[in-house]
């Protein structure tokens, strides 16, 4: 439980930086409360996509992604990140190149404060 608490918390963050740094993705809401709610909604739903769409869409587009060298994979997350904001009200995603930008961003900075924070099972290896 702690390990999922820790990985939403990093992704909350992460997209909380991504929304108030990429144009074109952002929190519509009346006020900060309502936006904290949609940025954490958007950040448990693009969790859950990213566990359980992801692995699957990664094996349909093999043959594409071994074509690109793998740079199709940033499409495919970009689409998720768009997907996810189809799903959640009040998290918006403008266009194709703003999800792609945003899923850079994303990659980066849950890379950054995921070496930062480490989980048990992590340490005991």
């Amino acid at each position: 439980m702690r390990g999922f608490l820790i990985r939403f918390g990093v992704g909350f963050l992460a997209l909380g930086f991504t929304t108030a740094i990429v144009r074109g993705i952002d929190l519509e809401a009346p006020n900060a409360f309502q936006a904290a709610l949609a940025l954490g909604a958007a950040a448990l739903v693009l969790g859950v996509l990213n566990a359980i769409v992801r692995p699957v869409l990664i094996i349909l587009t093999l043959p594409i992604t071994i074509l690109t060298l793998g740079l199709s994979i940033f499409a495919l997350n970009g689409f998720l990140l768009w997907l996810t904001s189809r799903v959640v009200e009040g998290f918006r995603v403008r266009n194709f190149w703003a999800a792609l930008l945003g899923t850079l961003l994303l990659t980066v900075i849950s890379a950054l404060l995921n070496a930062f924070v480490r989980d048990r099972r992590e340490k005991a290896r």
